[in-house]
C-alpha cells in the first residue's frame, strides 16, 4: 500500500533519518580505498549506525549485511567479503537505516584511486539521470515523468537502464508501494501528491541491460561483464517540489 505522510512530524523524522544516513555515506566514501576489503565496509557502516543511535535497515530484507557494496560489474546486493578492492575499480555502496521508526535509503558508486575515462563518464552520466529523474518530482507530475527522464539521460549517452530493478516507495517500511521505474513515457503512470516519499535509485549498464544473479543468491551483475552503476536518494514530495533527504 502507498503511504502518503499527512504529518509534519514524520517528515521531520525522515528528514533526519536521510541526513544522518548521508553522513554515513559521506564516511565511507572518505575512508573507501585501494587495499580495503569490502568486509570492512560493512563493520564501518555498522559502527557509524551505532554512533548515529540508529538501527541497519537491510537484514529486515534478509540481506546478510548492513551495506550492500558492488563492484564493477556487478549492479546491486554485493555482499561484503573478502574481496580487497584495488586502483581502477568502481565500487557501489548501497545503505539504509531506521530512526524512530521510520527508514532512509541512498546509494552512490565511486572511484577507487585511478579510473579510466569511459567508467569516469558512467559515474558522471548516473548520477546526471538521477537528478533528471528528480527534478520531474512535483506535484500533478507523473511517475513516467520521472522514468523518462531518466532514460533519456542514459541512452542519449550510450548506455542502458536495468529494468530488473527498480525504486520504491519508502516510510515505516524500507520498501513500500509504488514501484519507481527508471523507464518510462511521460504524462504515464500514478500522478505524484505532496507527501509521498521516494527512494529513486538508477542502476546504469555501459553494456546490455541484461542481468545475472551470482551464486550467493543476492548479488546481480551484467550479463556481458559491463561496469555498472547506481545512485539513489530518498526524496519526499512536497508542496513546491522535490526535497532530498539524503543530500550531504
Amino acid at each position: 500500500m502507498m503511504v502518503i505522510l499527512k504529518q509534519r512530524r514524520e517528515i521531520e523524522i525522515m528528514k533526519e533519518a536521510g541526513r544522518r544516513l548521508a553522513e554515513i555515506m559521506g564516511v565511507l566514501k572518505e575512508k573507501v580505498e585501494p587495499g580495503m576489503k569490502t568486509k570492512e565496509l560493512d563493520a564501518l557502516m555498522r559502527k557509524e549506525l551505532r554512533i548515529r543511535k540508529t538501527d541497519e535497515a537491510f537484514s529486515s530484507e534478509g540481506f546478510p549485511a548492513a551495506v550492500c557494496v558492488s563492484v564493477n560489474d556487478e549492479i546491486v546486493h554485493g555482499i561484503p567479503d573478502e574481496y580487497t578492492l584495488k586502483e581502477g575499480d568502481i565500487l557501489s555502496m548501497d545503505i539504509g537505516l531506521r530512526y524512530k521508526g521510520y527508514c532512509a535509503d541512498m546509494a552512490a558508486t565511486v572511484g577507487i584511486g585511478d579510473v579510466t575515462p569511459e567508467a569516469e563518464k558512467l559515474i558522471q552520466v548516473t548520477r546526471e539521470s538521477l537528478e533528471a529523474g528528480i527534478n520531474k518530482m512535483y506535484p500533478g507530475n507523473r511517475m513516467g515523468d520521472l522514468g523518462f527522464a531518466i532514460q533519456k539521460k542514459v541512452e542519449e549517452n550510450g548506455y542502458h537502464v536495468v529494468r530488473d530493478f527498480v525504486g520504491h516507495g519508502i516510510g515505516k517500511g524500507l520498501q513500500e508501494d509504488p514501484q519507481v521505474p527508471n523507464y518510462g513515457s511521460p504524462g504515464r503512470g500514478i500522478r505524484f501528491e505532496p507527501g509521498m516519499v521516494l527512494a529513486v535509485e538508477p542502476m546504469v549498464n555501459a553494456g546490455t541491460e541484461k542481468v545475472k544473479i551470482k551464486k550467493n543468491g543476492w548479488t546481480a551483475a551484467t550479463a556481458d561483464g559491463s561496469l555498472s552503476c547506481h545512485f539513489e536518494h530518498t526524496v519526499a514530495i512536497t508542496e513546491s517540489g522535490p526535497m532530498v533527504l539524503t543530500r550531504v
